[in-house]
């Protein structure tokens, strides 16, 4: 099985076992404002509904290129229904549990495009009691750390992790916000990493400030055994064992307007092009890529 920790490899067969993304599937309300928020008051703006959660954005990007199955819950009712067959409908092998109310999101993006979250996850986070053989033919097992935020998905998420592990297949976790961190506590969200056990942690310049990752180090090496920190339009950098082992360059793009779902679409580039047989430089590139194809258009999904 490929590994992240291999620099010096090249793109190299077809991937072989599936990606599964366990995590968050909801609705984004996507509110692009034209002009700054003026409160009290009205302020112009285009208003869009799509298909949202870090997770199912990973899912339904890496489909593309390799067999990807999400694992989630959502509510019993026909807004979860529909986000189930957006993601089919994109080759994604839909398994989920069905219970309450599916989850929504708005986001709020200013004219830079980025963005301001105001999240109702719903069922989204309330996953629990996976069937295991959802991680059936499993190669590679991925989530968003917002699984973490409270139980039973945390302990859930842990629990599945190990029985990923048990069964060969390598595993990635994304650090998904600041927001999320600073509520678990740094040291709470040290500990969570370390029990996760990810072999390649996702996070950009501001989540890997705060958890004292940017630099490497013992830190670094304690919690993931590949951190792959992004500082937006600069280098990526890729540590590994606590030291940079790759800094790659990130290709202009212009016309941006919705940076939402950015990290995602990286993490399904870097995911699909790991199993692929790529090392790290030429993951980051074909995550850099798919990243961009997401910036001009409302939410993650591409259009």
């Amino acid at each position: 099985m490929p590994s992240p920790a291999e620099p010096g490899r090249g793109a190299g067969a077809a991937p072989s076992g599936v990606l599964a993304v366990v995590g968050d599937l909801v609705e984004d309300i996507v509110v692009w404002a034209g002009e700054p928020v003026r409160t009290a008051t009205d302020t112009a703006a285009q208003v869009f509904r799509t298909r949202g959660g870090s997770a199912a954005n990973v899912a339904a990007l890496a489909a593309a290129h390799l067999p990807t199955r999400f694992i989630g819950r959502i509510g019993a009712d026909a807004a979860g229904e529909a986000l189930v067959a957006d993601l089919a409908s994109r080759g994604v092998d839909v398994r989920v549990q069905r219970a309450g109310s599916t989850g929504a999101v708005v986001l709020l993006v200013a004219t830079d495009g980025e963005g301001t979250m105001f999240p109702d996850r719903g069922a989204s986070a309330e996953l629990s009691e996976v069937d295991a053989a959802w991680l059936d033919g499993l190669a590679w097992l991925h989530a968003p750390a917002y699984g973490f935020e409270r139980e039973p998905m945390r302990g859930e998420l842990l629990r599945l992790a190990a029985l990923a592990r048990g069964a060969g297949a390598q595993t990635s976790l994304d650090a998904s916000s600041t927001g999320l961190i600073a509520g678990l506590g740094v040291e709470a969200a040290h500990e969570l990493l370390r029990a996760f056990a990810p072999d390649v942690l996702f996070a950009n310049e501001d989540e890997a400030a705060l958890l004292g990752l940017a630099g490497g180090g013992a830190l670094a090496a304690s919690v993931a055994r590949t951190v792959v920190v992004k500082h937006g339009p600069l280098p990526t950098d890729v540590i590994t064992g606590g030291e940079l082992v790759a800094r790659v360059d990130v290709p202009p793009v212009s016309g941006i307007r919705d940076l939402t779902g950015a990290g995602d679409a990286f993490a399904a580039g870097f995911l699909a092009a790991t199993l692929g047989g790529a090392d790290v430089a030429a993951a980051c590139a074909t995550g850099h890529a798919s990243a961009a194809s997401v910036l001009m258009s409302p939410g993650a999904p591409p259009r």
